[in-house]
């Protein structure tokens, strides 16, 4: 079981790394000039990319955190609290895959500042899971 331990905290870690930069990508791509397409594109070829790199990472973290629950027997109110929070990541997640197909479609729908405070969320989000399975504090 440490072995699946050791592999679903890298996959946490990995799926973090792209939860943190795909949003800094919409920042960037938020704030390209109209007339700058080779820009445009290279940042959603970036983004693109990264989206489809992380979300496999991201269903291997889960589905690794699944078999450590089932395997260990986990239980009690702090448990619930971090699925939660891993329900909110995944729709965060999957919200990510949205703003990327509304900036491919040149929808773009939010500010550069929008898209800098959407970035802080999973920070808080990977504090709070964190907290919950170190600590357990219910």
């Amino acid at each position: 079981m440490l072995v699946v331990k050791v592999l679903h905290l890298w996959m946490v870690v990995s799926w973090f790394a792209g939860l943190f930069y795909l949003p800094r990508i919409f920042v960037n791509l938020a704030m390209v000039k109209a007339d700058s397409t080779a820009e445009r594109d290279r940042l959603l070829l970036m983004a693109g990319k990264l989206y489809r790199f992380m979300t496999p990472i991201g269903a291997l973290a889960v589905a690794l955190g699944l078999w450590l629950w089932l395997g260990y027997g986990f239980s009690g109110g702090w448990l619930h609290a971090k699925i939660a929070l891993i329900l909110l990541l995944i729709a965060y997640h999957a919200y990510c895959g949205c703003l990327l197909r509304d900036f491919k479609a040149d929808r773009k729908v939010r500010s550069h500042v929008w898209f800098r405070w959407f970035n802080e969320l999973p920070v808080l989000l990977l504090l709070a899971v964190t907290y919950l399975a170190v600590v357990k504090p219910f």
